[in-house]
């Protein structure tokens, strides 16, 4: 992600004239609900009366928080606020869980994955040596369209951890409730801890598991934001879709993985940006599977990803012409 940075920020320093449209980091534009801020702003204006001062917080998030997080999105599930954590975000998660079980552990990562999960197990010193975009000790379960985004369970060999991330960044892909079951059975079988990432869970709308250990439930919640970006997502995946071009995602995550055959997914990065001034995220990023693809982000304001949309579509029509 950093070298991508560095790239649109050479791109921008080239041409400063140009509006780079960003559909390549899942940043959100949205502001915080009104409701919210509000009631931080409160909690921090409290701090500075004696009375409303609280000192260092609980370490797992106060019981409040914890009990209303619990009953307002996993009480479906069963999760217990004894169960929630609050913390300060999940790549630090993922780093810290496997921190507690120590660098001798072996990993297995979806092939292509959620970085933070890789580069997590290079700070722990888990990986060993990085050849041909793949790291020795890792075990990649390949997850490409071929797979329909799920490992082949029989030819993969057994791991301490299985890191899982569905509804899937970058591919878009939500597993089955049986492949979830598979998958569940495959790790008691062999002894293994599943690190499971749902993020996007709330995307999901059809009668696909939001979680490893769901049990069907309520469906509803606030979804304005998400309907936004899913608009989004429908948007872009129109303009491929009138091209040709195969985009997978963007029905239960706000990404597009879209795919280029037989081509770097970093010359595609760079010829979408050099002719279109559009930010994407190179495939391979995610891990080698991803050569031939890139993601796109649905997480903008509507106006610009209109543009990027129409950007993206004469450029295509002018290179297939």
């Amino acid at each position: 992600m950093i070298e991508i940075s560095l790239r649109v920020a050479q791109h921008i320093e080239n041409n400063p004239d140009v509006e780079v449209i960003n559909l390549g980091s899942g940043d959100p534009t949205h502001p915080v609900p009104e409701v919210v801020a509000s009631r931080m702003a409160d909690f921090a204006r409290g701090l500075s009366k004696l009375e409303g001062y609280r000192g260092y917080g609980p370490s797992q998030g106060t019981v409040a928080l914890r009990e209303a997080i619990a009953e307002t999105l996993y009480k479906h599930v069963g999760v217990k606020y004894t169960e929630v954590f609050v913390s300060d975000g999940s790549q630090c998660d993922i780093t810290r869980l496997q921190l507690l079980m120590g660098p001798k552990v072996t990993v297995a990562v979806q092939d292509t994955t959620y970085p933070a999960f890789i580069e997590a197990s290079v700070l722990l010193g888990q990986t060993g040596d990085l050849e041909d975009n793949k790291y020795e000790k890792i075990v990649y379960m390949k997850c490409g369209p071929e797979e329909n985004f799920f490992p082949d369970l029989s030819t993969t060999p057994r791991t301490d951890i299985i890191c899982f991330c569905s509804p899937s960044n970058p591919t878009g892909h939500t597993a089955t409730r049986q492949q979830l079951e598979d998958l569940v059975n495959f790790a008691k079988g062999n002894g293994s801890i599943i690190i499971f990432d749902a993020a996007y869970a709330t995307y999901v709308t059809d009668d696909s598991p939001r979680s490893i250990f769901e049990i069907p439930g309520a469906r509803e919640g606030v979804r304005y934001i998400i309907n936004y970006y899913k608009e989004n997502a429908k948007i872009l995946a129109e303009v491929f879709q009138s091209l040709g071009i195969k985009a997978h995602g963007g029905e239960h995550v706000p990404y597009l993985w879209v795919h280029f055959p037989g081509s770097d997914s970093w010359d595609i990065f760079a010829e979408i940006l050099a002719k279109t001034h559009v930010m994407t995220t190179p495939g391979i990023g995610f891990g080698p599977g991803g050569q031939e693809f890139v993601r796109l982000s649905a997480m903008g304001q509507r106006d610009a990803t209109i543009e990027g949309a129409r950007r993206l579509k004469t450029f295509f029509l002018e290179k297939k012409n």
